[in-house]
């Protein structure tokens, strides 16, 4: 199974959305769900797991649209002081993280922000003890080169990854790599860390991608 973050998702009675992220346990090296965000609907990512993920005729999942709603939200919201954790359930961990300003208010007396150590940031909810990967997840050399980004993953039927492309250039530029899961030191939330220096990267064989916009 290819899983290509943008790749399109349908459910058993129509189209869904697309593929946003994955979600792996970093010991294993094996993708425990996907992430589906919906074009339309609610708007709201929902955590799929990888059991009910088939791509026989593209990506489907193994429900109806409207259990697919159903399934647990990925982000979520919260402000915070600082130092304070965004989650404190321990059948959870935070993946991707993006910090938003300080919380505003307005009213009779005009706006005005909040206290100066409370800052607003949106999260996601990742099971305990795994990890988030998105296609803007960085991909570092051996020695701490960043060359590329995760464009997808290859899962074999026990849904574990067998190879990850990575991304490399911009725009017109933009090239694949498939490299082999044997290659990758370490797998964290947005970042791939591989066994490979910079140059042993750029000897692999490439091919162009093709991009539509």
């Amino acid at each position: 199974m290819r899983l290509e973050l943008g790749r399109a998702i349908r459910c058993s009675d129509g189209d869904f959305g697309e593929l946003a992220d994955i979600v792996v346990d970093p010991t294993t090296k094996r993708v425990t769900h996907v992430v589906a965000r919906p074009h339309k609907l609610d708007g709201v990512s929902r955590l799929v797991p990888i059991d009910l993920v088939d791509d026989k005729d593209g990506l489907i999942l193994g429900c109806s649209i409207d259990a697919a709603t159903k399934l647990p939200a990925l982000q979520e919201t919260a402000y915070l002081r600082l130092g304070e954790l965004p989650v404190s359930d321990p059948q959870w961990d935070v993946g991707v993280q993006d910090v938003l300003a300080m919380p505003y208010y307005g009213g009779e007396f005009g706006a005005f922000a909040g206290d100066l150590d409370t800052y607003g940031v949106t999260y996601d909810r990742v099971p305990k003890g795994e990890v988030e990967i998105r296609r803007a997840s960085s991909v570092a050399s051996s020695d701490g080169e960043f060359i590329g980004e995760v464009d997808g993953f290859v899962v074999d039927a026990d849904e574990h990854i067998t190879h990850f492309v990575l991304e490399r250039g911009h725009l017109w530029g933009q090239r694949e790599v498939t490299i082999p899961i044997g290659a990758v030191a370490k797998v964290e939330t947005d970042l791939v860390t591989l066994q490979l220096s910079k140059e042993e990267v750029g000897d692999l064989p490439s091919v162009r991608v093709k991009r539509w916009f």
